[in-house]
């Protein structure tokens, strides 16, 4: 069993981030926490939008990247592995195969390779729901049977990709004579994923390391939409557990004398219906009028700027006062159709709105609907890592 010791919250060595996206966990982590890692992706536009915002970034996939040169040197793990496969928004294909997927998982641990295997157990049904979904296309529309094939094929690799923690995990683990110890993970996914981050923490106990597994909501930390994530933090040194609420529908002191805040509502984040629209708080830290500055200076006079644009605001928005979910820019919300573009997109994920989204607006519109929200990663990584947000260590130190 691994010993559970104190030690001083600071970055001890490299942080991965696999299939890292437009920068969700890299952005919250570095502006709330102080901390640095290393994304890999391999969508061109989200590594565009990385760099731009300044974030080190590997062009790589994730199932081929190699870890040799990290071994030894890698502190803590962040993985969001595609949920297209699994979610209500996506073709959901990978929901039927939760079984074969946590059996590769402890595979996987066990240093047995199965992907492939896996990839091709899948492929036969992804291949008949490809079929069945062409069917219902307009005759112009239908795909030629190898265009079907290649789609089934891409269906059973992103489904696979699930097991690619406990590829990077088992590889981390085994690094013999590590430079630095290897503490903790922080992993993300659909609440459709929570049977196989159960999985995850199974293996992961297992091996001694101290695992909380369950759904948290963005709104419940201070972002302006309803956003359930299934979340796994693990750590080999210190005892964890899912991050406090900051906020909730029912607001004031906790059991332990913490303050809840109320939540924030659609309305408040995006200044819908204010004729002086209030700085809108998107992290914890603040009110929905105002509060800690959340982004580095300059960025809520941005968020203003683009939010007071009259070509931004071509119609009269109403003051929602329900908390939605953003999914995708444009998509379905609570209320209906709210067609939102990628500003307020960006801004309910908890994004600045000034962050330095690339790629054409459905390119754009995808990385935000994807991304981890960077307010939630911050409280994830502060419950599996131990380091306090910015504020709290200043009010420590003072």
């Amino acid at each position: 069993m691994a010993a559970f010791t104190g030690w001083a919250p600071q970055q001890k060595g490299l942080i991965l981030d696999g299939c890292a996206g437009p920068g969700g966990w890299s952005w919250g982590i570095k502006h709330h926490l102080g901390l640095r890692d290393l994304g890999i992706e391999w969508d061109v536009a989200a590594c565009a939008t990385r760099r731009a915002a300044k974030l080190a970034t590997r062009r790589a996939d994730v199932s081929t990247f190699n870890l040799a040169p990290f071994l030894g040197r890698v502190w803590g793990l962040l993985f969001s592995p595609p949920c297209t496969k699994l979610s209500a928004a996506g073709n959901g294909i990978g929901r039927k195969y939760i079984p074969l997927l946590s059996d590769g998982i402890r595979r996987m641990f066990r240093g047995e390779d199965c992907r492939e295997e896996v990839r091709k157990a899948i492929f036969p049904g992804a291949l008949v729901e490809q079929r069945k979904r062409d069917v219902k296309r307009p005759e112009s529309k239908r795909r030629s049977e190898e265009e079907l094939v290649q789609a089934a094929r891409d269906d059973a690799f992103v489904t696979a990709l699930m097991l690619e923690p406990a590829r990077y995990l088992h590889e981390l683990l085994g690094a013999v004579d590590p430079q630095v110890p290897f503490e903790w993970v922080a992993f993300e996914q659909v609440p459709a994923a929570e049977p196989m981050w159960r999985v995850y923490a199974e293996e992961l106990r297992r091996l001694g390391w101290s695992v909380a597994v369950g759904v948290l909501d963005l709104a419940d930390y201070g972002g302006g939409q309803e956003r359930p994530r299934a979340i796994l933090v693990a750590s080999s040194v210190r005892e964890v557990s899912l991050p406090a609420k900051t906020h909730g529908k029912v607001w004031g002191h906790d059991l332990f004398g913490g303050q809840v805040l109320p939540q924030v509502t659609m309305a408040q984040a995006l200044g819908w219906g204010y004729k002086q629209r209030p700085a809108p708080t998107v992290t914890g830290g603040g009110t929905a009028t105002g509060g800690a500055e959340p982004f580095g200076n300059g960025s809520r006079q941005a968020m203003l700027k683009a939010m007071n644009n009259p070509r931004h605001w071509a119609h009269h928005r109403p003051a929602h006062t329900v908390s939605g979910t953003v999914g995708h820019v444009g998509g379905k919300q609570s209320g209906g159709h709210l067609n939102l573009d990628p500003v307020e997109g960006a801004i309910l994920q908890t994004f600045p709105a000034n962050y330095p989204f690339r790629g054409n607006k459905n390119e754009r519109s995808r990385q935000i609907g994807d991304a981890v929200p960077p307010l939630l990663a911050a409280h994830v990584v502060s419950a599996a890592s131990g380091v306090p947000f910015l504020q709290e260590a200043l009010t420590q130190a003072a």
